[in-house]
């Protein structure tokens, strides 16, 4: 779990006459995640790259034909149905008889659209002649009269033309924001004379329309026109419905078909061949190894020569595996003992290896980087942590229900492995909130698990755990942030004891004692410092009272020795000395072991603001009030006998309950629009700043990642069948 599955590298040598049947075998087993040849063999052992088999030319081609009908007539996955069998002379003249029909269809939608689009142009370029009145063939056609219609300012527009000397005699008719100017320019002006005074007077003018008639009339013609072209479309449309309806699930058969078949005759593109032989090599888990083999073995028969050539360990330099000496003898590669020789230089591929409520926690991971094969998977670490932060930020019985019910409809409800895990995720975090809200006795903010649960079934007085937000609980309150600390701490030796894993497995243990142990000291060393009187009075006195046997958490514990907590600074100044031998440039962070760590009070803090915003909303409908330093929701009985009935209580707010009709109409708005506030808020700060201490604080100190996925190769048929 905390390692992913182990891998080994896998050769595949055989005569290139069985080179298909091996390609065939192989893609129907989806295990190999087949390595990419490098060309290395070449020069020594006169290995090429094969070559696609043939066919590969025509598949690829169809399949391109293929994915543009899907395209053009929308076939998607909801178009499937049975799985069927797409043979060889499917692929032909059906498959052109479609092709045709689609593509003629297309081009008419095509030529129908485009003309469309020109009316609508042209329907829109009328608009300002529409606006102006006047009919389309007064604005042409005049041999001593030069014509102009556009937009702009009037008056500078009469300006330019008064001021022009090639103009005589003009005029102009307006409509709302129009303007047509006729105009009589000089004998010696030119055919543009008009157009030529109006630059330089912000005059926009339009092309004048070879129409005739009014611009109405001429609009609605354009208009019919358009509807016909319309109702054009609408049948090409059905047609293409219809086709899809018909071809639809036949293309997303043709598609798969042919991608399976793209894959096979363009494998040997990963292959190292020779005249009369190829290798193919690739990763497989280590524990189906031998189903591969004999798999293989039974369909191809003695033909083939499976290898396991190395077997990953999880160190870069200490691999446990056999050697393989390639070299040409009769069209074969023999396996030796010494040193591997492979056709590539890859690392295996990363399967991590969680299951159950752990899974869906991979998407969390995965999110930052797929781990790397030789790192250890935090996986584990996220399922038991994140929903424990976020869970404790929120802490609530009804907002606990809900977030399970949203979890397990995104689980339940879509294919998709992401909102799939995130339904899981969801799920997990929900039913923590659930509990956390029993112990905190508390339902929508409200105490009535207290009251009803702890105090009238168990017989306590309060819950096991509060939140602190009365003055009578307050030192609750502080003493959540000694329980973040203590968090911070222990979740931060978790990250350095990963990095001291990985470390002594990748480099040996003096590289991670003083790489990793270094931190672990300095971390532990300064906190139990901190938890001690070493300090004197510097740090809070809660620090000290919150596990004592008096405190909110009766541990018995209040504090480190005076003499263990200089020891503990002497801890801090080791792990120092030892990250200045390994990495003198860090020294300069050794103030992370205390900002990393005061970073987790966001778990009380978020706690905290949470609980108030859900006071805040039950307190604008309920109302309450302050009793002995204690705050009560008036959820049975109205301000007034609060006050006759409990000496000394002081009203809070009287609350839109208790405040009449419109006043309960009011308050119900604010009541149901309020938690639906505090729930979403939930995610966006308690999971968030939960996401955030796993990602920056606790990856932080190990995580690299740069894992490379498992993709075996094959296809996973979802329309297609073979039998």
């Amino acid at each position: 779990m905390l390692r992913p599955e182990q891998m080994s590298k896998v050769s595949v040598t055989g005569s290139k006459g069985i080179m298909p049947e091996v390609i065939e075998a192989v893609h129907d087993l989806r295990l190999l995640d087949v390595t990419e040849y490098d060309g290395s063999w070449q020069e020594e052992f006169g290995f090429e790259t094969g070559s696609p088999i043939e066919g590969a030319e025509s598949a690829s081609d169809k399949l391109v034909t293929v994915r543009s009908l899907k395209s053009i007539l929308g076939v998607d996955e909801n178009d499937a149905g049975r799985q069927r069998i797409v043979p060889d002379d499917a692929l032909g003249e059906p498959l052109e008889e479609i092709r045709s029909k689609v593509n003629e269809l297309d081009d008419r939608r095509s030529e129908l659209e485009n003309k469309r689009n020109a009316l609508d142009d042209e329907i829109d370029a009328m608009e300002p002649f529409v606006d102006l009145g006047i009919d389309l063939e007064l604005l042409s056609g005049y041999d001593s009269l030069q014509v102009v219609v556009g937009e702009g300012k009037l008056e500078p527009v009469e300006r330019a033309i008064v001021d022009a000397p090639t103009i005589g005699t003009y005029e102009i008719f307006s409509g709302q924001r129009t303007h047509a100017i006729f105009a009589r320019p000089t004998k010696d002006a030119s055919e543009t004379a008009l157009v030529d005074a109006l630059v330089g007077s912000d005059f926009a003018t339009y092309e004048i329309p070879d129409a005739e008639g009014s611009p109405e009339d001429h609009v609605r013609n354009l208009e019919q026109e358009k509807r016909e072209i319309e109702s054009k479309l609408d049948t090409v449309e059905s047609e293409l419905n219809d086709l899809k309806v018909e071809e639809g699930e036949f293309l997303l058969a043709a598609e798969e078909r042919l991608a399976i078949d793209v894959q096979k005759t363009e494998a040997p593109l990963s292959f190292a061949t020779t005249e009369n032989a190829f290798v193919a090599e690739g990763w497989i888990p280590t524990g189906q190894y031998n189903e591969f083999a004999s798999e293989l073995k039974s369909i191809v028969g003695e033909h083939v020569d499976i290898e396991e050539l190395e077997r990953a360990s999880f160190t870069h330099d200490g691999h446990d595996h056999a050697t393989e000496d390639v070299r040409e003898t009769g069209g074969t590669a023999t396996a030796t003992d010494g040193g591997t020789l492979t056709m590539a230089n890859d690392e295996p591929p990363t399967v991590q290896s969680n299951g159950g409520a752990v899974k869906p926690f991979e998407l969390l991971v995965q999110a930052v980087s797929r781990p790397s094969y030789f790192e250890l998977d935090p996986t584990v670490i996220l399922f038991l942590t994140f929903p424990l932060f976020f869970g404790f930020m929120i802490g609530d019985f009804g907002y606990g229900l809900l977030y399970t019910a949203i979890g397990y409809f995104l689980y339940t409800n879509f294919d998709s492995n992401a909102l799939k895990s995130m339904g899981g995720v969801t799920i997990a975090a929900g039913v923590s909130t659930t509990l956390f809200g029993i112990l905190y006795g508390e339902i929508f903010g409200l105490h009535l698990i207290t009251e009803y649960f702890w105090v009238g079934v168990v017989g306590l007085e309060h819950a096991p755990i509060e939140k602190g937000l009365s003055p009578a609980t307050a030192e609750w309150a502080l003493g959540w942030l000694t329980v973040s600390v203590v968090i911070g701490i222990i979740h931060l030796n978790i990250g350095y004891i990963f990095d001291f894993v990985d470390l002594a497995d990748l480099h040996g243990v003096k590289e991670a004692v003083l790489e990793a142990g270094s931190w672990i000291l300095m971390l532990n060393g300064l906190w139990i410092w901190i938890f001690s009187p070493a300090l004197g009075d510097i740090p809070p006195n809660f620090i000290f009272t919150t596990f004592s046997s008096e405190g909110v958490v009766p541990l018995g514990f209040s504090g480190f020795p005076e003499i263990v907590g200089w020891a503990g600074l002497g801890l801090f100044f080791v792990g120092l000395a030892l990250l200045a031998i390994a990495e003198p440039i860090e020294v300069v962070e050794f103030i992370n072991v205390l900002s990393n760590v005061l970073s987790y009070t966001r778990l009380a803090a978020v706690l905290l603001a949470k609980a108030g915003m859900a006071f805040a909303v039950n307190l604008l409908f309920f109302g309450a009030y302050e009793h002995h330093g204690e705050f009560h929701f008036l959820l049975n009985y109205g301000p007034e006998y609060a006050l006759e009935h409990y000496e000394g209580a002081v009203i809070l707010f009287p609350g839109l309950m208790h405040s009449g009709a419109a006043g309960l109409v009011g308050g119900l708005v604010v009541l149901l629009l309020g938690h639906a506030l505090v729930l979403a808020l939930g995610v966006t700060s308690a999971g968030l700043q939960a996401v955030r201490l796993e990602y920056v604080e606790f990856f932080g100190k190990f995580f690299e990642g740069g894992g490379r996925e498992y993709e075996p190769f094959g296809y996973e048929r979802q329309f297609t069948t073979e039998d």
